[in-house]
Parts: C-alpha cells; sequence; structure tokens
C-alpha cells in the first residue's frame, strides 16, 4: 500500500516530544479486542461494550483515550479492560502501539478518526468497526485539510454504523460507501440506578403515598434560598407538598433544620437524627450520599444543584434518570453537558435559570401527566441502546469467528 499524500502532509503538520503510550503493562494472553473512544461522550458506551465483551464473551480489552483527562471516568465507570491513553497519531508511536498489543480486532467509537493509527492497521490487516459513528474529525491538534485523507481513512473500516441519520450523512459525504453504512443508533451505557434499602423505601413510601414529593440533590449553599424559595411559592398550591433537600455540605443538615423551622415556620424531620416524616412534614432533609438511590426512587420531580448558582452539577443526571424521576437543572452543566443535551432533547429534563424559574416549573411538573411523560422520556433514553450493542456484539463474534 503507498504512503497517501494527505498522510504524509498531516505527518509533518506537527511532531510530539514524548509518548504518552510509553509505560505498557504487558499484553494479555489469548485474543484481545482494542476499543478506542474518541469522544469523552462515547466513553461509557465503550465501557459497558468492553464489560460486554470481558464477562460474556471471555476476551480481554485494550481501551484506549483521546484525552488524559477521560482516564479517572474509565476507571470510576469500574473497567476491567486495561485503561491508556491512545498513542500520538505519528509513524513510530503507533508502530510501537501495535507491535506491542497486536491487536486481533479494533473498534472505534466517536467521531474522531486517527489516519496513521488506521493506516497502519491496516498494513497489518486488523479489522476495523466503526461504532456510534458521528461526522469524522481529526484530532483537535492536528485539525486541518489534507488531501484525500478523510476519505482514504474512512475507507479501511468493514462497517460504519452510524448514531443517526444526520450523522449518517456527514460520513456518506465523507466518503464512506453505502454499503458499509447502517444507521444503527447509540450503544447502552451502564445503567446508573443506584442501590438502596428497600426496606427503607416501602417505609418511607407508605408514609409518603397520599403528598406529591420533589426532590433537591446535591444543594449548594448558594442555592439553598433558591429551592427554600421555590418551595414556599408551591406550597401555596400544593400545601401538602414535601420537599427532600440534600444539602451539598452534610454539616448543613442541622443548621438548616432550625433556619426552615424558625424563618419559614415549617416542620423538619432531619434523617441525620433518625427523625422521619410525619403528616406536618413540609421538608425532609437527608445527609448521605448513600440515600440518592433512596432519594430518586421517593421523588417524581428532582432538581440537581450546584448547576444554578453552584459551581456546576456534580451529579450524573442518568442516576435520577434511570429512576424515572422527571429532571430541572440550572445552566451549570458541569461535566454533564452531553447528558443533558440527550435528556433536553427528549424533553425528559427542564434548564431554568433563576429561583423563579423554579418555581415555576416545579408548578407545572406537579401536575401528574406532565411529570409522567418527562419522567418517561427521561428513563427510554437510560434504557436505549441495549439492541445496538447487542448487533455490535454479533458483529464483534462474527470476525472473530473469520465468519465475517
Amino acid at each position: 500500500m503507498g504512503y497517501p499524500l494527505g498522510l504524509t502532509l498531516y505527518n509533518l503538520a506537527a511532531r510530539p516530544a514524548a509518548d504518552p503510550d510509553a509505560g505498557r503493562t504487558a499484553r494479555p494472553a489469548g485474543v484481545l479486542v482494542w476499543l478506542h473512544a474518541g469522544a469523552s461522550d462515547s466513553l461509557p458506551a465503550v465501557v459497558e461494550l468492553g464489560r460486554h465483551l470481558i464477562e460474556d464473551d471471555g476476551v480481554a480489552v485494550l481501551l484506549t483515550l483521546s484525552c488524559a483527562s477521560d482516564l479517572a471516568e474509565a476507571r470510576a465507570l469500574g473497567t476491567q479492560a486495561v485503561v491508556q491513553v491512545a498513542p500520538h497519531d505519528f509513524p513510530n508511536f503507533v508502530q510501537g502501539f501495535l507491535d506491542h498489543w497486536r491487536p486481533d480486532l479494533g473498534i472505534f467509537a466517536g467521531g474522531e478518526l486517527r489516519p496513521t493509527l488506521v493506516y497502519e492497521a491496516t498494513l497489518r490487516a486488523l479489522p476495523l468497526l466503526w461504532a456510534d459513528a458521528r461526522a469524522p474529525q481529526l484530532p483537535a491538534d492536528r485539525d486541518g485539510w489534507f488531501p484525500g485523507l478523510i476519505k482514504a481513512t474512512v475507507a479501511p473500516f468493514r462497517a460504519v454504523l452510524a448514531v443517526d441519520d444526520s450523522a449518517a450523512r456527514a460520513l456518506r459525504k465523507a466518503g464512506v460507501e453505502d454499503a458499509k453504512l447502517q444507521v444503527l443508533g447509540r450503544m447502552e451505557e451502564a445503567s446508573c440506578a443506584l442501590p438502596h434499602i428497600e426496606s427503607d423505601r416501602a417505609a418511607l413510601a407508605q408514609i409518603l403515598a397520599t403528598r406529591p414529593v420533589w426532590l433537591a440533590a446535591d444543594v449548594a449553599p448558594q442555592e439553598e434560598a433558591a429551592v427554600i424559595a421555590a418551595h414556599r411559592d408551591v406550597l401555596r398550591l400544593a400545601h401538602r407538598l414535601v420537599l427532600i433537600l440534600v444539602p451539598q455540605d452534610p454539616a448543613r443538615s442541622t443548621a438548616l433544620a432550625q433556619q426552615l423551622e424558625a424563618e419559614e415556620g415549617w416542620h423538619v424531620a432531619n434523617r441525620a437524627r433518625d427523625e422521619e416524616p410525619q403528616n406536618e412534614t413540609e421538608v425532609y432533609i437527608m445527609d448521605s450520599a448513600t440515600d440518592y438511590g433512596l432519594c430518586y426512587r421517593l421523588a417524581p420531580v428532582t432538581f440537581l444543584g450546584g448547576s444554578l448558582d453552584g459551581e456546576g452539577c456534580a451529579r450524573n443526571p442518568m442516576e435520577a434518570a434511570a429512576m424515572g424521576s422527571a429532571i430541572l437543572y440550572g445552566p451549570r452543566a458541569g461535566n454533564y453537558a452531553a447528558a443533558y443535551a440527550r435528556l433536553g432533547a427528549a424533553r425528559a429534563a427542564r434548564m431554568v435559570g433563576s429561583a423563579s424559574d423554579l418555581g415555576l416549573a416545579l408548578g407545572d411538573l406537579l401536575a401528574p401527566d406532565r411529570a409522567a411523560r418527562q419522567a418517561q422520556a427521561a428513563w427510554m433514553i437510560t434504557s436505549e441502546g441495549a439492541e445496538v450493542t447487542a448487533s455490535v456484539l454479533d458483529r464483534v463474534r462474527a470476525i472473530l469467528d473469520g465468519v465475517a
């Protein structure tokens, strides 16, 4: 195979000083499937695909990432794969990577292409798949125009599985052949459903059975006033409304309870003091992170704190979505902008910009049919993709078995 002009110019565009892949561990024995997450929002689905391969098929998995900043998230997802930053996309680094790991199959996910890596893999007759495929792009530090490079890079993939019709159009324009292209959708992500103690849930559900409930989770100190104001406003419409309040700082629970009782005249129950809500309780304060699985199951509406006036949302909105809780959030999405974008596009989450907006949105969602529609949409987002992952796994198995 000749060295394409576009690739030559691409490799002349920049040259890194060191290879981030230098300290490699030993290659696992047996079959090794290499997964590459080309974007942060592809990572959860790639990790879940790797889990299936490890647990269901008994193969070893190598997971490479484009960004070193994704290493902590990959490990937090509990992956059993070997995880490392991908080598710089230059011939000597890529050759060392492939010579060391000798993968039996490579799967790219997302929109990022690495032309030198694909070219060198093709020289080794390494079969390649592209799942969760988006509009193709070069690595951020190598962006530019190189004649024929994108078309030459997409050509070796045996199948290109697009996330949607828009991605498929961009992929066709980039040169992907129709015979290889299929709109398959997003792969599944690991369930974000948090554990809980069922006896606690059943007891609290019985106490709160006839009352509307909403949850303000991980509320930053500077957001407490907005949450209190929203609850005060909606109490005028629904006098039996209960707020489950989880402050960002657990040490705030006692002071908050005293403030709400003294300034608002509300009856407050504090779980940290082993208090349970009663018929007259307006606010139930919970201060343990281990209680979130319980909170999401009790509240049909959840406001995720840190997003309104805090430093950014620190909790994954998919946790609440997995429990069918309608979601309210502020403009500061933190590390979860992609998740909120997906939920917002499906009308499974609603953004609020102020304390008054929070009260209005909360009052609107107290209508059971509206909360149910939004919660159903949220649950659908978290449960989608299982069939897509199964289809990708079927292709992987066919290639490894030599029948595709």
